[in-house]
């Protein structure tokens, strides 16, 4: 997985979730996207979930998997390759 497909998920979660004044590289690719990290909640994991399928054309099959692959930006980008 290319460190380009890490920086194109983080531009995904600024545009999906509308994150004004921050750019890609102010997201740590390994930290939490919910909690202590970006501090995410489930509607913008529904946003997410929307924004995977229309920009890369992943699904994301149920809850279970949906935790791994929300879990930081490299986690989103390795499970999209």
């Amino acid at each position: 997985m290319s460190e380009e497909l890490v920086g194109k998920v983080k531009q995904m979660i600024i545009d999906a979730l509308r994150i004004e004044g921050m750019s890609p590289d102010e997201i740590d690719s390994d930290a939490p996207l919910f909690g202590e990290g970006l501090g995410l909640d489930s509607i913008d994991a529904l946003q997410l979930v929307v924004a995977m399928e229309k920009e890369f054309g992943v699904v994301v099959p149920d809850a279970a998997t949906g935790s791994k692959v929300f879990a930081s930006a490299r986690a989103m980008a390795a499970f999209i390759a």
